[in-house]
Parts: C-alpha cells; structure tokens; sequence
C-alpha cells in the first residue's frame, strides 16, 4: 500500500513543480507597463521564440513603432492561450498580432494535432475581439525541420497546411493575414532562405530575417491602429 501511494504521489509532485506557460517570465514587465495612457494604441506580438529574439535582434523596431514583444522561447499554442489573459488580454493593448505554430508541428509540448493547433489560434482570436481587439494573423515561418528534434521529417508539409488553414479562417473572418512565409522561403519551396537564417536548418530569423518580416507586418498594424 505504502508502494503503491509513493508511485501515485510522485507524478504528482513532480507535476506541481512545472509551470507549464511560465506566466512569471512577463509579470514583472506587465505589472510595470500597467495600463495604457490616454490616447496610447498599444499593440502586443504574441509568440514563440521568433518572437522572443525579434526584440534583441531589432530593437528599433518595436523602440520606433511602440510595440510589446511577449514572446517565449520553445512554446506552443496550447501556452500561448494559456497565457493569452496575463500578456495580451491585461495589456488592454488596440492591437495583437499572434504568430503560431513552429514549435506545434515540432512537438515541443507532444505530438501534433493541427486539429488542435488550430483551435488554440482560433480561441485566441475569439478571445481578442471579445475584449475588443483588432487581431493580425501571421503565418507559421518556413522551416525544413528542426535541430532539437530531427524525426520531424515533415515539417514543410505541416506547415503549408497549418498556414493555408489560417489563412483561409482569416479571410472568412475579416481578419487581416500576413504571409512570412512565401516572402522567407527558398525557389526550390524546401527551406527558409540560408540569408535569412540565423540556425541551419533555418527556424529563427537572423536581423536580415526579421526585417524582412517588419516590412510586411508594419504597414499592417498602421493601418489598424
């Protein structure tokens, strides 16, 4: 018995150790931005890592055009949403722009269900314009596979179907879509453009990259703000 309760038990407590959508990496910086002034048009980029390394590597931009990065590495949708309240819906932001998927088709959190995937971008959205955002969809980045888990063979695949889904929602919805993807990937349709890389095979955008992606996404958000 003493067994069996010691085998049921661990689990447990090895569970409650784990904050699944790290919601203390932004509660300091959210805490200090409060809320917004009048008049301020706050716009949020939800994300993963390609998020979350935008800011260091192009500083200006979001310095320039007063955007909040809240981006964390290595996480997928499922923690997306659960963070969505903390680092956007709290943020009283006029603007969110959610960038999805990379570590979804990468299994980071378990095997891919673009079912799923799908339904996480979408109860974000619904969530954004309950609490009256305006929302930018932008498509999953090309990427041939990935360094951290090299069984996905399929990823292009994925990643083509997730982002034609999407897309697809977005124009039934009115919603405006931006497309990193056919801008980022190579002539033979196979890769992210080495150019635009900064890791091979290509995931996370180099400076070269992110400009690329600012040049679409920018005259977007000046249009919704």
């Amino acid at each position: 018995m003493a067994l069996l309760l010691f085998c049921l038990s661990a689990p447990v407590a090895e569970a409650q150790k784990h904050e699944f959508a790290n919601w203390k990496r932004y509660a300091q910086k959210n805490k200090d931005l409060g809320a917004p002034a009048k008049g301020e048009k706050r716009v949020v980029l939800m994300g993963n890592s390609i998020t979350d390394g935008w800011p260091n590597a192009r500083p200006e931009f979001f310095k320039d055009n007063k955007i909040i990065g809240r981006g964390i590495s290595g996480q997928t949708s499922y923690q997306f949403l659960l963070r969505f309240r903390e680092d956007v819906i709290n943020l009283q932001p006029k603007v969110v722009v959610i960038n999805y998927g990379t570590n979804d088709v990468a299994e980071n959190t378990g095997a891919y269900n673009e079912d799923l995937t799908f339904g996480n971008v979408v109860s974000m959205v619904e969530l954004a314009r309950y609490h009256k955002m305006k929302v930018i969809l932008t498509s999953c980045l090309p990427a041939a596979g990935f360094s951290w888990n090299r069984s996905i063979t399929d990823a292009m695949d994925k990643i083509r179907h997730l982002n034609a889904r999407v897309q697809a929602y977005a124009k039934e919805n009115k919603i405006p879509y931006v497309d990193y993807f056919s801008a980022m990937v190579t002539a033979d349709g196979t890769a992210m453009k080495p150019e635009l890389a900064n890791d091979n095979p290509g995931v996370h955008p180099n400076a070269k990259g992110y400009a690329v992606m600012e040049s679409l996404l920018l005259p977007v958000i000046k249009k919704l703000r």
